[in-house]
C-alpha cells in the first residue's frame, strides 16, 4: 500500500518560512520523481515544484522561483519543500505527488502523477 504523508506546515507571518516534509512508504522512492503541488480555496491545484528521481533536475513555478527549494533524500524516502520569503498568496493545502519516472525530464501536470498525499495546510499572515 503506497502513502505518502506530508507534514511540516502551520501558520506563519509574512516574510518566514517553512521546510515542508513528504515521507513514502510502499513504494521504491527512488524511481519516482517527486513534486509539489498547492491548492488554496476556491481554486485549482497548481503546480509548485518537481525533482527527478535522483534529484538531478529540479522545475519551479515562476511564482515560487527564488523563494522555494524542492529536494530529496532517497536513504529517507523523503521530499522536501523549503520555502522561504512567504507571502499572503502562498496560502494553500500543500500536497505532494509521485510520478513513476526515471527520466531527466519532469513534469509540471498532475495527470503525470500516480500517487498523492492527503495534504498539509499551509498559512501565511500579512
Amino acid at each position: 500500500q503506497v502513502q505518502l504523508v506530508e507534514s511540516g506546515g502551520g501558520l506563519v507571518q509574512a516574510g518566514n518560512s517553512l521546510r515542508l516534509s513528504c515521507v513514502a512508504s510502499g513504494l521504491t522512492f527512488s524511481r519516482y520523481a517527486m513534486g509539489w503541488f498547492r491548492q488554496a480555496p476556491g481554486k485549482e491545484r497548481d503546480f509548485v515544484a518537481a525533482i527527478n528521481w535522483n534529484g538531478g533536475n529540479t522545475h519551479y513555478a515562476d511564482s515560487v522561483t527564488g523563494r522555494f527549494t524542492i529536494s530529496r533524500d532517497n536513504a529517507k524516502n523523503t521530499a522536501y519543500l523549503q520555502m522561504n520569503s512567504l507571502k499572503p498568496e502562498d496560502t494553500a493545502t500543500y500536497y505532494c505527488a509521485a510520478d513513476n519516472n526515471m527520466e531527466t525530464v519532469i513534469s509540471p501536470d498532475m495527470i503525470a502523477y500516480d500517487e498523492w498525499g492527503q495534504g498539509t495546510q499551509v498559512t501565511v499572515s500579512p
